[in-house]
C-alpha cells in the first residue's frame, strides 16, 4: 500500500523584515511606495522560504498587515479612532504579576470603533494584496499544492474592536457579517482556500466573555456561528476553513474552556475543514474530541503539530506522532493536514515567542514529521 498523502500547512502570519516591521509601526510618516516595494520584497521572501521547508498550503504569510485582527477595518466604513477597552485574559487574572510583566497595562487602548454604517469599501485594496501571491510565487519560479489567504470572522474584529453606533453585541456582529461577506467572497474568487481566524469562538471565554458560564458561552458560539455563517453564504463549504485557537499568548491557560465543550456549535458551521491547535501542553490531550465527536462528512483537520510559544524545536518524531494521534482520531490520514498551533508573527508590535530564524526550522521539522508519519501510516 502506498503512503497516504500529509500535506503541511501553518495558520497564517509568519516572520516579516526588520524594514518591513518598522515600516508597518510609523504608518503615518512612511513613504507609500517605500512600503509597497518593502511588502512585495518580504511576500517573495516567504514564498521563497515556504517553498524551501516544503510547505504544501501556502500563503503571503500576511506581510501587509499590522494585525490579523483590525487589519479588515482599513477596508470597512463607518470606523474611526476611539478607545477600546481591553482586560487580561481570565488565567492572567491569577498571575497578576506575571500579566503585568507579559502584557503590561491592557485597558482602555486606542483603536477602531464602529461610529456609523459598516460597509465594505476595501475591493481594490484586497485584489492588490490578493495578487501579491501569484506575483511572489511567479517571481521566485516555485510552486504550491494550493494558496490560502486570511480574514478574521466576524466575532473576532467584534473582540478588537467597540461599537458607539449599535444598540447590542449582538446587532454589531451581524452587522459586521455583512460587510465581510464581500471580503470573503473576494478571496474565493482567487481560487485561495479562505481561512477565516475565529478566536472568539475558544479564547473569548477567557478574553471578551470572562463573566460566561460553559453553557452560556456555548450558547454564544452558536451565535458568532450563525453570523459566520450569514457571512459565507456565497463561498462554497469545501474553499473554507475555520480557524479556533485558545489565544496566542505565553499564559498558564489554565481557565481554557475544553474543546469537547463547544465542538457541537463548531459543526454547525458552513466549512469544509477545521484548524486548531494540538501542540501546546494545555491542549496535545484534543486530539481524542475527534474520536468521540467525529468530524463531519466532507471535512478536514488542519491540527497544530509544532507549538508557535516556544524556540525549542520540535523533533520530527514528535511531530510525526502528533500526526498519527489525530489521523487514528479521524479515521483517514487524508483528512489531515499538518498545521502549526496558531501564527508566529500574529501582530506587528506584539512580544511574538519564536525567533524568526527559528520559525523557519520549526517549518521544516513540520514536513519532516509529515513524511515520517506518512511512511507509518502506510
Amino acid at each position: 500500500m502506498s503512503p497516504p498523502t500529509i500535506r503541511t500547512t501553518h495558520v497564517g502570519s509568519l516572520p516579516r523584515s526588520d524594514r518591513l516591521r518598522s515600516l508597518l509601526t510609523d504608518a503615518a510618516d512612511r513613504d507609500d511606495g517605500a512600503f509597497e516595494d518593502a511588502v512585495d520584497e518580504s511576500i517573495r521572501e516567504v514564498i521563497r522560504r515556504q517553498a524551501e521547508v516544503g510547505i504544501d498550503v501556502a500563503n503571503d504569510g500576511e506581510q501587509s498587515r499590522i494585525a490579523y485582527s483590525v487589519d479588515v477595518t482599513n477596508r470597512l466604513s463607518g470606523f474611526g479612532e476611539g478607545t477600546v477597552e481591553r482586560a487580561w485574559p481570565s488565567d492572567l487574572d491569577d498571575f497578576p504579576e506575571y500579566a503585568r510583566e507579559l502584557l503590561g497595562d491592557t485597558e482602555n487602548i486606542g483603536g477602531p470603533v464602529a461610529t456609523g454604517p459598516i460597509e465594505y469599501v476595501g475591493e481594490d485594496d484586497l485584489r492588490r494584496d490578493l495578487a501579491r501571491f501569484d506575483e511572489a510565487v511567479a517571481a521566485e519560479g516555485v510552486e504550491f499544492h494550493r494558496r490560502f489567504h486570511t480574514a478574521p470572522s466576524p466575532g473576532a474584529v467584534l473582540r478588537f474592536t467597540e461599537t458607539d453606533s449599535h444598540d447590542s453585541d449582538e446587532a454589531y456582529l451581524f452587522d459586521l457579517a455583512d460587510a465581510l461577506a464581500t471580503e470573503y467572497e473576494l478571496i474565493a474568487e482567487t481560487g485561495a482556500i479562505l481561512q477565516i481566524d475565529a478566536p472568539d469562538l475558544l479564547a473569548g471565554f477567557t478574553l471578551t466573555y470572562k463573566d460566561d458560564s460553559v453553557d452560556r458561552f456555548r450558547e454564544r458560539v452558536r451565535t458568532h456561528v450563525d453570523a459566520l455563517n450569514q457571512a459565507v453564504a456565497g463561498v462554497p463549504d469545501d474553499q473554507i476553513r475555520l480557524h479556533g485557537c485558545w489565544g496566542n499568548y505565553e499564559g498558564p491557560h489554565h481557565r481554557d474552556v475544553a474543546l469537547d465543550e463547544v465542538i457541537g456549535a463548531f459543526y454547525e458551521a458552513d466549512v469544509g475543514g477545521l484548524v486548531v491547535e494540538g501542540a501546546n501542553p494545555r491542549h496535545q490531550h484534543e486530539y481524542r474530541t475527534f474520536e468521540e465527536h467525529p468530524l463531519p462528512d466532507g471535512w478536514n483537520l488542519i491540527p497544530g503539530v509544532i507549538d508557535v510559544k516556544t524556540n525549542i524545536v520540535e523533533h520530527p518524531e514528535v511531530v510525526a506522532e502528533r500526526i498519527e494521534r489525530f489521523a487514528d482520531a479521524v479515521g483517514d490520514p487524508e483528512r489531515v493536514v499538518a498545521g502549526a498551533d496558531c501564527g508566529f508573527e500574529t501582530v506587528v508590535a506584539g512580544a511574538n515567542a519564536v525567533h524568526p530564524a527559528i520559525a523557519w526550522k520549526k517549518l521544516e521539522a513540520l514536513r519532516e514529521g509529515a513524511d515520517l508519519a506518512a511512511e507509518r501510516l502506510a
